[in-house]
């Protein structure tokens, strides 16, 4: 068998993790040379970046004004952590599952939140579940688009502007890319190092006016740690979303961040944000559609993710191998192209079925993903060649 060549063109950014996630294009550690840092976020100066990072974030998501919004810590983690042990036990739960860190979610609420009139919507990776069956008499708890299996909800049309319960929206791989309704969402976080490119560790935290009033009337029954206390004297702890931490925050990360907002800025801002997001992914998606080894996880094209693009292996001769053995294969291909320096960290999420899972979100160029899928085609020829020998 006569293996193929080599492709001749490189990505000049190999870098497709799905978290972190790339810099934006021509970023330089002298992007955080003028980091505010040796001193306390407490100072005026401190907060005065703090509330910046806060106030860009609003300005460039076009988030209400009704709206708050926060920095936390623990990444997107620790932000909807902090709703869910603040918010829910009120009412009912349901909780939407397609993929890791919904099932995650649904693992907090029934296990450690312990809550009883739970009813979990699950759905296997590449689908979602039928959203048609959710009730909104209920708080209901989702991932907008799920990083691991690159699914996504289509829009926000299923949910009812007159619902009971609150929405708890985990958007952190959909902000930036994809198109949020303000108006169906009453809680929302994400973390910096998705979309953008920043740092990890920092949360962002959004609540809509309707949380707030949960937030003032409904005490949960059980403690809640230092890091997920919104409410102070009974109130909304309106110094948290004024640029007052709960802890100490990376001064660095958030100048990174902002720098990150400012580049958002310069591409044409949201709008920039989700069509270098379209142009990157839909490079990927013509490749998928000529190539026969090859597909979307994602079964509906409506759902199919524009950042964390999933892709399961189709070829006869792997998908006939044990799962362990096409586990091995697929690692085999990812580690090959690392190798090469072409395409970093693209294996599939360790609970996701096996298969590559690459990043198209806003900092990757469209021509580096162009310039990648040459080598994907090599590399599992090269790999499936070595299968016989």
């Amino acid at each position: 068998m006569t293996l193929p060549a080599k492709p001749a063109r490189r990505p000049s950014n190999p870098r497709f993790s799905s978290g972190p996630c790339a810099k934006r294009p021509g970023w330089t550690p002298e992007a955080v040379g003028n980091a505010f840092l040796g001193r306390s976020h407490r100072s005026k100066e401190g907060k005065a970046r703090l509330k910046l990072a806060i106030t860009k974030t609003r300005e460039l998501l076009g988030v209400p004004a009704d709206f708050h919004v926060g920095i936390m810590p623990g990444s997107d983690t620790g932000a909807f952590e902090a709703a869910l042990w603040s918010l829910l036990g009120a009412r009912g739960v349901d909780v939407l599952a397609w993929e890791s860190f919904g099932k995650g979610w649904v693992t907090d609420i029934v296990k450690h939140l312990k809550l009883e009139d739970v009813r979990v919507l699950e759905a296997d990776y590449g689908v979602l579940p039928d959203l048609s069956q959710v009730d909104f008499s209920h708080d209901v708890v989702f991932t907008w688009n799920g990083t691991t299996s690159g699914v996504r909800v289509p829009d926000g049309k299923w949910i009812p502007d007159d619902r009971e319960g609150l929405t708890l929206v985990d958007a952190t791989s959909a902000i930036f890319a994809q198109p949020i309704d303000w108006a169906k969402v009453d809680v929302l976080t994400y973390s910096w190092q998705k979309v953008l490119g920043g740092e990890g560790a920092h949360g962002m935290l959004i609540l809509g006016p309707r949380a707030v009033v949960r937030l003032e009337s409904h005490v949960p029954s059980w403690p809640l740690p230092k890091l997920f206390r919104l409410v102070k004297k009974g109130k909304l702890d309106a110094a948290i979303f004024q640029g007052e931490t709960i802890n100490t925050p990376s001064m660095l990360c958030v100048e990174d961040y902002l720098d990150a907002l400012q580049w958002a800025e310069s591409v044409g801002g949201l709008r920039g944000l989700m069509a270098r997001a379209d142009r990157s992914a839909a490079a990927l998606f013509d490749w998928i559609d000529r190539t026969p080894w090859v597909q979307n996880l994602a079964v509906d094209p409506a759902t199919r993710s524009n950042t964390s693009v999933c892709l399961k292996i189709v070829d006869q001769e792997i998908a006939a191998l044990p799962a362990a053995e096409q586990t091995a294969f697929v690692k085999a291909l990812a580690a090959r192209l690392d190798a090469e320096g072409v395409a970093f960290d693209i294996g599939s999420y360790r609970d996701a079925p096996p298969g590559l899972r690459i990043w198209t979100g806003a900092t990757v160029e469209a021509a580096d993903v162009e310039a990648l899928t040459p080598w994907l085609d090599w590399a599992f020829a090269v790999e499936k060649a070595a299968l016989t020998t």
